[in-house]
């Protein structure tokens, strides 16, 4: 028999399992990079399941199986998390990787993503990026990277990744499988934005490569870009 699995949590149930007090992911001694990240990866979308399931070439089963049994399946099913069973996947995760501090230093999102998809599941990168024409770049999630702009207050998912492909002359070389995203610094020190609306949905058509798209005076299939 095959590992329990449960959905993602949809609509009216995803509101009726995260929503009130002692929900979500149990933070505990730096522990909120990784948090939020399990989170997003996992609540309400199947997109990176097959992390759960997969034997992946490299794929290490016990790291598998705590991501699974202990984290993703009490969140989809209960609403909630307890930090011991995060702090399980941070030891495993010192373990494996060449870095000691995973159980009690914050890291970057980032950092925490390259080591559990490559070193430890095998995964192929999911983006493939290019920037002016030079080689392309191969990664597993995108940071927003931008100067502060002041017609920009509160702004939404698309109009901060447009921009900041604009602003390192980037463009997606493929439609990738899954565009994971890591907005822009919100640190203690630091907050760029004090609130920023989620997009519901990308539009990524102006920022592929070489994708057929229309010219905005004629309508027909244009041959020169405008930055």
């Amino acid at each position: 028999e095959g590992p329990e699995s449960f959905p993602p949590l949809r609509n009216e149930a995803a509101v009726r399992v995260l929503q009130g007090r002692m929900k979500g992911i149990q933070g505990h001694c730096n522990s909120c990079y990784m948090d939020a990240t399990l989170f997003s990866l996992f609540s309400c979308t199947s997109v990176l399941d097959s992390m759960l399931f997969m034997p992946f070439p490299l794929c290490d089963r016990n790291v598998q199986g705590i991501l699974r049994d202990e984290i993703v399946n009490p969140l989809r099913r209960t609403g909630f998390v307890r930090a011991s069973s995060v702090m399980h996947l941070r030891e495993q995760l010192t373990d494996k990787g060449q870095c000691s501090s995973f159980t009690n230093a914050e890291k970057d999102p980032e950092e925490f993503l390259n080591l559990i998809m490559q070193q430890i599941l095998g995964i192929e990168p999911l983006l493939k990026l290019q920037s002016g024409g030079q080689k392309e770049q191969e990664c597993y999630c995108y940071q927003i990277f931008m100067d502060k702009q002041e017609d920009l207050v509160v702004p939404d998912v698309q109009q901060l990744v447009e921009r900041s492909f604009l602003s390192s002359d980037l463009k997606l070389v493929e439609i990738p499988s899954c565009f994971i995203i890591q907005m822009p610094r919100f640190g203690k020190e630091y907050k760029m934005f004090s609130k920023i609306i989620p997009s519901l949905e990308l539009d990524i058509t102006d920022l592929l490569l070489d994708s057929p798209r229309e010219c905005c005076l004629c309508g027909d299939v244009a041959t020169l870009e405008c930055s």
